[in-house]
């Protein structure tokens, strides 16, 4: 399997950011790091093994950046300043990342995947509701999508926008049907142990996208479905089966 560690520049982060890629050939995958933050915790945690088989098929290209987590939805500080900090990853996600994996595809139209589990897909959420034309598709595993909970300090109008269930119920018009018409979201929870809110919040947002006809597939697993890597690598396998 092909593996490559890179640092790409961010002009919007000012500085370098750590990037795992593994596959030749295939759809291209975005993978969001969970509360870690880390590029390499796909690596470390077996889900890059799990999906040899799809990857050595070339059906599949993962693409495996760090996140900035830490200094916004996790960070400290004003609520402004750490809204900021999200936007400032989205530029690079946006500007940098998306056109990287274009090249490195040969491919300048290509559309991604996005995947993620925990706050990984919290973060796969926002960029596939709030960029369906790059987005086709989106994979969140065990998330939580009430981002107001994640924070400390206060509301600001920046939180609504990356606050899936603030955000959703409110599509209407041309921002609903850009959404209607160019992604798909699949949302994935288990019953079982550390599920917590996700199981509620996921549940909840699959009824929004429902209501508001977005396309969507929701997946609430049994009792035995943790909240663990263990059930996550089950998972990703079995959706991205599919969807790529």
């Amino acid at each position: 399997m092909s593996s490559r560690h890179l640092l790409l520049d961010s002009p919007a982060l000012g500085r370098r950011v750590h990037l795992w890629c593994f596959g030749h050939v295939g759809q291209p995958v975005i993978v969001f790091p969970s509360n870690a933050g880390v590029a390499h915790e796909w690596q470390q945690s077996g889900m890059v093994d799990a999906l040899a088989p799809l990857l050595a098929a070339q059906r599949l290209k993962l693409y495996c950046p760090e996140s900035n987590i830490s200094q916004s939805f996790s960070g400290h500080g004003p609520l402004a300043d750490r809204m900021h900090r999200h936007h400032l990853y989205e530029r690079f996600v946006l500007e940098t990342l998306v056109p990287f994996v274009r090249e490195d595809c040969r491919s300048p139209h290509a559309r991604m995947l996005a995947a993620g589990c925990s706050m990984g897909a919290l973060y796969t959420a926002l960029f596939t509701l709030k960029h369906p034309e790059t987005f086709k598709s989106g994979l969140c595993l065990s998330g939580r999508y009430r981002g107001a909970s994640f924070v400390r300090g206060g509301y600001h109008d920046e939180l609504y926008y990356n606050d899936p269930l603030a955000f959703v119920p409110n599509l209407a018009g041309a921002a609903l049907e850009r959404v209607r018409r160019n992604t798909h979201l699949t949302l994935v929870v288990g019953r079982g142990a550390f599920e917590g809110s996700c199981l509620p919040e996921t549940v909840e947002l699959g009824g929004w996208l429902e209501r508001k006809r977005v396309p969507h597939h929701l997946g609430v697993w049994g009792r035995d479905a943790r909240h663990e890597y263990t059930w996550w690598r089950k998972q990703a396998v079995h959706y991205l089966a599919q969807l790529a």
